[in-house]
């Protein structure tokens, strides 16, 4: 069945937007590649740019389940399959780049990902994302039956080693992959919160709004450990200048902001839900 159709056959005009949503970045790449405008090392370039992608896909996919619980939206969970999927391809695309850089030395390229740790990191990502988007059609979540769940759940191990692979990738400024790293936070909390509860849709939205500072002050407590580590920078200032306006937007505040974003989006969805019900139920 081609991905713009439903489970039943119909033709699904929001699924055909988002697959075409999901090729332009590529393509983008792709054509920014030609026009040569990705600098001196244009390759290179556009190896970053797709693993950069590759990234924001996996956290989207995990992003689907809570936006459900959130938007009230149960038709987003029809989107997940097809964003994962995305996601190998583009790490997919990211390793064959990385290929085409060592002029596909396969002895050369097999010694680079087995002696450089976030090589090996970032291969054994796209390995068990590989393994997921293999498993990810009908015909096989009913031949693994009950053992199909577990297997995906490895995807919260893929997204966290894609997070330190891109930490580790970054010489100088680790901006984005702090925000990453607490937007991982937040996900693995909300997940927390709904097996506590034994479902998501048990997770009141204030709690949800709660986990938002909650991701956003992690952000900024890991991002000051991890100066004080690798460069013997005091935490406290650390601290003082992600807490502070005064130096830019951190990437704690841009975790808050994402975050708090979706909270508010989901209690206005609630509200005018709430609304439009009280006004059927008024008589004419």
């Amino acid at each position: 069945m081609w991905p713009w159709y439903d489970e039943s056959g119909r033709f699904a005009p929001l699924k055909l937007l988002v697959l075409v949503a999901l090729c332009v970045p590529a393509a983008l790449v792709a054509w920014r590649f030609q026009a040569h405008v990705l600098g001196a090392d244009p390759l290179n370039a556009a190896i970053h740019e797709i693993g950069n992608w590759t990234i924001k896909l996996i956290f989207l996919a995990l992003a689907v389940t809570p936006a459900r619980r959130i938007l009230d939206w149960p038709r987003v969970l029809t989107l997940r399959r097809m964003i994962g999927v995305a996601a190998f391809c583009y790490a997919a695309m990211h390793l064959s780049l990385y290929a085409l850089d060592h002029r596909f030395d396969v002895v050369k390229i097999a010694t680079e990902i087995a002696l450089r740790f976030y090589l090996t990191i970032g291969f054994t990502a796209l390995v068990i994302l590989a393994a997921l988007a293999a498993t990810s059609t009908d015909g096989m979540m009913r031949r693994l039956g009950r053992r199909w769940r577990p297997l995906h759940r490895l995807v919260y191990l893929a997204a966290l080693l894609a997070v330190v692979h891109f930490f580790i990738q970054t010489k100088a400024d680790v901006d984005e992959p702090w925000v990453m790293a607490g937007l991982y936070a937040w996900l693995m909390l909300y997940r927390t919160a709904a097996w506590r509860r034994g479902s998501d849709r048990r997770v009141p939205l204030w709690a949800i709004a709660l986990l938002a500072p909650l991701a956003g002050g992690l952000t900024a407590l890991g991002e000051a450990i991890y100066y004080w580590i690798k460069l013997g920078v005091d935490p406290v200032r650390v601290l003082g200048a992600d807490l502070s306006l005064a130096t830019g937007l951190r990437p704690a505040w841009v975790v808050l902001a994402i975050t708090l974003g979706l909270s508010a989006a989901g209690a206005l969805r609630a509200l005018t839900r709430r609304r439009r019900g009280t006004r059927a139920s008024q008589p004419a």
